[in-house]
């Protein structure tokens, strides 16, 4: 299929990273841990004056149950809301600037980013192009060269899209000739995205403006390109109104957006999603159709190569996943769960599309397929086994010919590009391991590294196992922990604990250059493989969907447990975090277990489990939560929706609450109502603060300049309440 190689896609939630970082030991301060006693006698200073958010009398009856929601103003983008979130950023960045050792974070944070980074190389009309980000640039720049030796020259810079580097590119790709590439922007992190065209020999920047673009990429076929929108919002409401009626239209170069075919519609389903992609011969349109963001999908298509042919059915149920590869003539490769919950390969005739029809290619193994790309006349297969990559290369009728060497335990993305390519690019990554970029000879099964990242970092100082803990119920989950070599077990290691727990996202061993400021300070880093997430495939996912929801939070509290019981730290060194689905998570283990972690960070969270589904993209969130429209459902939402379930006078532990103002996927006013909830009813002793990005959104395309001040603040946060000063030696 053709690759839309930047898409800020959006169904659902998606993962946004834990705080994360890295440094030479050599030049690394020991972590110094002050005595408890100071500790409390930091509680004992704390004095916020929090702002005094207003109380609505609002009352909602849930099949009898009387709910309060006080904050409801809050759900709505007022001068009030504005002059609101503008107090609560005061206190909260009065707290922060008190924090005598921030600007050294931020001054390591801002030394150890700071070196080149790259993405994998990819073809397009004959030419190599490439992302690179020099070390601070806020967006990463797009280059493009002859050959790969040749003097790579800039083809596209974002950072020119604005001045603070809150634009962003959103998508990217190019036609089948290489003569024009569509992009994608969006401004202050939203996920709503205007469409351009450029051509790529002269860079021109061409009239064409496609806007109200969500949930998409560009697809080209012919002179033009397929793409998804909705229709223009209230102007007022644009980033919280209930997103219906996705729509497919037809843009061709050259032409106003107002003469656009309609492709297709269905007026009598406004929650579904529709997602258009051509394969790379221009062949087929086949458009995923989904009702929610669990990941079953139904599949359609038309034959471009007959003009009279309209839109058919293939797949016209949401009961699998179905994902097209590539097509072999008429036939289609497709990766699906159907029977088959780590997936495996089948052909399918669009015309004969039965399941008894189907020829199974690469059959379901004990692995889980994670991705397939169709390139040089074979298919590579990522595999993940227990969290981690295999790479495995198969001949078109599914006969395995070979598997990819990798150096470690660890990642890989990439393996894009076209039939009748003899390279390609792969990146590999792990906690302690660099992002790299491989070649890979196609034809002779060979390995060879195109590009080492370097970093001022000895990450031969650390070590990463994987540790496999019982939850409530029995069930096994693994955890991966990081930390320096040699770390003495003796329960006070400040430790951070970052999981994600749902919509089938697997988390995978990766790199972060601002994880590694916390493992250098002596640090230990956890993250498990909770219930709800892809790791182990459907079976795992739907352990932690609804009704089955609480497996996730009873997986994380285990985790906490576990390091805890093994010495790695204690409760008073223990800091949770996690953000959007995984902000409900952190929610809903600190409102469970308040006594288990001194910090919580949790971040663009779902926090007002009862009316999720009415902003936005929320409804399609249904299959993954359940519906509070629905009286079971409901019951089982009020147990564990986080703003819900603060109870008066609870000591919580020291929260720090993330969001952003242009955050129209997790809509701020569910951090907005759970911090005013908590600084009402909290008992004393630790802070309950919310920081508000302003011109940001839910994570994806924030500049390096915000992320770096973020992770500061966070860090600064977390050790300033576990009673810990990690530059105490220097002074």
């Amino acid at each position: 299929m053709k690759k839309t190689t930047v898409l800020l896609l959006a169904g659902g939630l998606t993962a946004v990273s834990a705080c994360k970082s890295s440094q030479n030991d050599t030049t690394a301060t020991g972590m110094t841990t002050e005595t408890t006693t100071a500790a409390v006698e930091a509680e004992k200073d704390l004095d916020l004056d929090y702002p005094e958010t207003k109380k609505m009398d609002q009352v909602d009856d849930y099949f009898g149950t009387k709910v309060a929601d006080p904050y409801r103003w809050l759900e709505t983008h007022t001068e009030e809301v504005d002059e609101w979130i503008e107090e609560q950023n005061e206190v909260t960045q009065e707290y922060l600037s008190d924090i005598d050792f921030r600007d050294k974070i931020k001054s390591r944070l801002t030394e150890i980013w700071n070196y080149p980074k790259y993405g994998a190389p990819f073809k397009e009309g004959g030419k190599y192009y490439f992302f690179k980000n020099d070390g601070l640039q806020n967006q990463s720049v797009l280059y493009v060269q002859e050959s790969l030796n040749a003097e790579p020259k800039v083809f596209f810079d974002p950072n020119k899209l604005s001045e603070d580097g809150t634009v962003a590119l959103t998508a990217l790709q190019f036609s089948e000739d290489g003569k024009y590439v569509a992009y994608g922007t969006s401004s202050g992190g939203s996920d709503w995205n205007t469409y351009h065209v450029m051509e790529t020999a002269t860079g021109k920047k061409l009239d064409d403006q496609v806007e109200w673009v969500k949930f998409s990429g560009p697809s080209w076929y012919k002179d033009g390109f397929f793409y998804s929108r909705y229709e223009a919002p209230t102007e007022g409401n644009k980033l919280a109104n209930k997103n219906e009626y996705h729509k497919v239209y037809y843009h061709k170069v050259g032409t106003p957006q107002s003469q656009d075919q309609l492709v297709y519609e269905d007026k009598a389903h406004a929650l579904r999603n529709f997602y258009g992609q051509t394969t790379d011969d221009e062949r087929f349109l086949v458009l995923n159709a989904s009702e929610g963001a669990s990941g079953a999908n139904a599949l359609y298509y038309k034959d471009l190569k007959d003009q009279k042919s309209t839109i058919k059915p293939i797949i016209d149920n949401f009961e699998s996943e179905y994902n097209v590869v590539d097509n072999f003539g008429d036939k289609l490769l497709v990766m699906t769960n159907k029977n088959a919950p780590r997936y495996r390969l089948v052909m399918i005739d669009p015309k004969k599309p039965q399941e008894q029809n189907w020829k199974v290619v690469v059959p379901e193994s004990d692995k889980v397929i994670q991705g397939v790309s169709s390139v040089g006349n074979r298919i590579i297969v990522t595999y993940m086994k227990d969290a981690t990559s295999q790479v495995v290369v198969y001949d078109q009728n599914g006969k395995q010919l070979n598997e990819v060497q990798l150096p470690t335990l660890g990642t890989v993305s990439g393996f894009s590009g076209d039939k009748n390519d003899n390279e390609v690019f792969f990146t590999f990554t792990s906690f302690t391991y660099p992002p790299t970029i491989y070649r890979y000879d196609i034809p002779n099964n060979k390995v060879t590294q195109f590009r080492k990242t370097e970093v001022n970092v000895n990450t031969d100082a650390f070590e990463t196992k994987q540790v496999f803990y019982t939850s409530k119920d029995g069930t096994k989950v693994p955890m991966f922990i990081v930390h320096k070599k040699g770390l003495k077990l003796d329960g006070n290691n400040p430790t951070y604990l970052y999981a994600y727990g749902g919509f089938n996202i697997s988390l995978t061993p990766s790199f972060s250059i601002a994880n590694m400021l916390w493992l250098e300070n002596g640090g230990v880093y956890a993250m498990p493989n909770l219930r709800g997430g892809g790791e182990y495939g459907e079976e795992w996912h739907k352990a932690g969907m609804t009704p089955n929801k609480q497996n996730v939070f009873d997986d994380f509290i285990a985790a906490a447990e576990y390091l805890i019981d093994q010495k790695y730290t204690s409760s008073e060194k223990l800091a949770v975090a996690g953000g959007s689905n995984g902000g409900l998570l952190v929610g809903a283990f600190m409102t469970q277990r308040p006594d288990l972690a001194k910090v919580a960070i949790p971040a663009v969270g779902v926090m007002d489990m009862l009316r999720f589904h009415k902003f936005t993209i929320g409804w399609a969130w249904v299959p993954e939560y359940g519906s509070s429209d629905e009286p079971a459902q409901f019951k089982n939402l009020y147990t564990f929706s986080p703003l819900h379930n603060i109870k008066e006078g609870v000591k919580y532990p020291a929260t720090l609450v993330k969001t952003a103002d242009h955050d129209d996927r997790v809509v701020p006013a569910h951090s907005f109502k759970f911090i005013s909830e908590l600084q009402e009813k909290g008992a004393p002793g630790n802070p309950y603060l919310i920081r508000v990005d302003v011109r940001a959104g839910h994570g994806a395309g924030k500049p390096t300049s915000l992320l770096i001040q973020e992770y500061a603040d966070t860090y600064a946060f977390i050790y300033k309440n576990m009673g810990v000063n990690p530059y105490q030696a220097q002074q």
